[in-house]
């Protein structure tokens, strides 16, 4: 059931008034309780009823796991143990086990579907039997609230990755749902439609033409389809999260924010902490630190950041060009530890304006750092990626043979050429696109330290009303194409 169906526009306002009538009317946290876990394994089941079965054996590793190092304190370690072989060991059959036989050249293959969702929810239900083990949460007894902890739809197969010490409270206690919540949380699922349907489905046609026929392809339609793609991936991923944050809202709980505005990040360290925050934090807080964070000397700390990334990039996907994409991700933020004791002694002469020129020369780089490295996560393979590099570096010919050309070409022609736009292809798509990236830019750079929900209220009445009006005909014009699953799903 995708977020973005006639199905969830459904499912969800039944699932809203249930649990508003067990919340407000019955007052009995056990019946939401009970809702919301049923409503939420039928939201599982819907892409595969078989699945129900894996994620519920999950439920149970890690539920009996925390009652063991409850009540066997002095074994708890080894009870951790078998918990973590356990659950990666599920993980990697179904995810990284083609990819393991291929690589050792093993004649045998798994034909499975990849469940959805499986490395969300493994990591979350991780995460609680390692706060266990660190004492920093206690083991829950009430299966019910355990299993709706791990199952809860909104953030069930895509995210955010939810703390124990946040989510697993809220299911235990009764809550009044209010208005100003309801009305939050359906803009935050409205605004995360509109970057799903309107920006990251619009941005994908063009992406995906090119990236599926790299050889012909141009230097300069691969640069604009990767930075495209950068953006792409941004909304697809940054709307699932608002329509899963929103969905949570109005049946009165809160998930974490997922994404700060990461494009206008002045580092690459810095934009980690802004993209997908719930796996970052949750690779630094259960990798990374374990690993000696960077409390044992800067080559020590170097390294620990290459692990993590590289892990995150397999994490991604199971293949080589997401271990190269993280495994570059970590080198950037080792050069930048390195070389971040130099850049603290350079002094600049400094005013208000030449501040503001660093700041955005230093956005602009990491943005461009970003584009280059995202060009191995967008490509089906490191043969791709090296071919990708290898049209870039053709761009500065591809630009001269144009320049020579243009008396006897028309501007449109040239256009074609450089950006590999077919005669199929809707030119004005693009260019909506463009236009809607625009927008997205305006609102990131207006939401940057305000809340848009908050924002908005301070538009006068008839302002704010056709902003909702536009919002709702944009996405009426746009829900008429065939729907697209979200990128993230498929990790």
């Amino acid at each position: 059931m995708l977020f973005n169906s006639i199905q969830y526009a459904l499912f969800l306002p039944v699932i809203f008034a249930l649990n508003y009538f067990s919340a407000a009317v019955l007052k009995k946290n056990i019946v939401t309780k009970i809702i919301l876990l049923a409503g939420s394994l039928f939201f599982y089941a819907c892409w595969k009823p078989a699945y129900l079965a894996l994620i519920l054996l999950s439920i149970a590793i890690t539920y009996s796991s925390g009652l063991l190092m409850e009540r066997f304190p002095n074994h708890k370690k080894l009870v951790l143990v078998f918990s973590l072989i356990s659950n990666l060991g599920i993980l990697f059959v179904f995810k990284y086990f083609n990819f393991f036989t291929a690589t050792i050249k093993w004649n045998i293959k798994f034909n499975v579907l990849l469940p959805v969702g499986i490395s969300f929810y493994t990591f979350q239900a991780l995460g609680y039997t390692i706060d266990i083990y660190r004492r920093k949460v206690r083991a829950e007894h009430n299966f019910c609230t355990y299993a709706l902890f791990v199952t809860f739809f909104p953030q069930l197969v895509a995210g955010p990755i939810e703390r124990t010490g946040n989510l697993l409270p809220q299911f235990k206690t009764s809550r009044t749902i209010e208005p100003e919540e309801i009305k939050a949380g359906l803009k935050l699922i409205a605004w995360g439609l509109f970057e799903k349907i309107v920006i990251a489905d619009r941005l994908a046609i063009y992406v995906n033409s090119v990236y599926s026929q790299l050889q012909p392809a141009t230097g300069c339609s691969i640069l604009l389809s990767t930075i495209l793609f950068c953006f792409q991936v941004l909304c697809d991923f940054s709307g699932y999260s608002n329509i899963a944050i929103g969905s949570a809202r109005i049946l009165g709980f809160k998930l974490m924010r997922n994404f700060k505005s990461p494009f206008f990040s002045k580092s690459m360290s810095e934009l980690w902490t802004r993209w997908h925050i719930s796996l970052s934090s949750w690779f630094k807080d259960y990798v990374y630190i374990p690993l000696g964070g960077s409390r044992r000397g800067i080559v020590r700390h170097c390294i620990n950041l290459v692990i993590v990334m590289t892990l995150s990039g397999l994490w991604h996907g199971s293949g080589w060009h997401f271990v190269l994409w993280g495994f570059m991700h970590g080198i950037i933020l080792s050069l930048e530890v390195l070389f971040r004791p130099i850049a603290n002694k350079i002094q600049f002469i400094r005013n208000h304006q030449n501040d503001r020129i660093i700041k955005t020369a230093r956005i602009a780089i990491t943005f461009t750092i970003f584009v280059l490295l995202a060009i191995s996560f967008r490509a089906e393979s490191v043969p791709d990626f090296l071919l990708a590099l290898k049209k870039l570096m053709l761009i500065p010919s591809e630009l001269s043979l144009v320049l020579k050309a243009a008396h006897d070409y028309p501007l449109y022609s040239s256009l074609n050429y450089l950006f590999f736009l077919h005669e199929s292809f809707d030119l004005t798509a693009l260019e909506l696109s463009l236009a809607f990236i625009v927008v997205l830019i305006a609102v990131s750079l207006a939401t940057r330290k305000t809340e848009g929900c908050i924002l908005i209220k301070r538009f006068p009445i008839p302002v704010r009303w056709l902003c909702y009006y536009a919002l709702i005909f944009v996405l009426l014009f746009y829900s008429i194409t065939e729907k697209t699953q979200f990128v993230y799903f498929v990790f």
